[in-house]
């Protein structure tokens, strides 16, 4: 992450910084701790969270509740899960957003392939294709 002076100790620039951090930086700050068994399975202790995981609530008034995430929100550094609701003025219910660190992950969706071996099965299939029209400019 690029921030102002990554040296400063100041709490008045790293606010600055976390406020003013662009989107692909706010995504690794967009992360939850892992359950123990999944700690123990991919050997890390946290990962970014994504749409459609399943977390526990760790803090505040949703404490011990389970859902699935229904969304993240990077601009406001909040998360959405399933059935945490809250009731505004008007009596319309409404998720609550909740921060990243207070939630904890205990079941992943289904991610993406990682990119460089997707990056390898896109180039393999050019390479492929290439292949394929050289041996037609051939038997013409």
């Amino acid at each position: 992450m690029r921030f102002l002076n990554p040296f400063s100790a100041k709490p008045r620039k790293k606010r600055l910084a976390l406020f003013q951090a662009p989107l692909h930086a706010r995504q690794k700050l967009a992360a939850a701790h892992l359950s123990k068994e999944l700690r123990a399975k991919l050997k890390k202790r946290s990962i970014a969270l994504h749409k459609g995981d399943k977390v526990r609530v760790m803090r505040g008034s949703f404490k011990k509740k389970e859902g699935k995430v229904t969304r993240v929100d990077l601009k406001r550094s909040a998360a959405f899960v399933e059935g945490i609701v809250r009731k505004k003025q008007s009596g319309k219910e409404v998720q609550a957003p909740l921060h990243a660190s207070k939630l904890l992950v205990i079941e992943l969706a289904p991610r993406a392939p990682k990119r460089k071996a997707s990056r390898e099965a896109k180039h393999e299939a050019k390479r492929e294709q290439a292949v394929q029209t050289e041996k037609q400019t051939e038997k013409k």
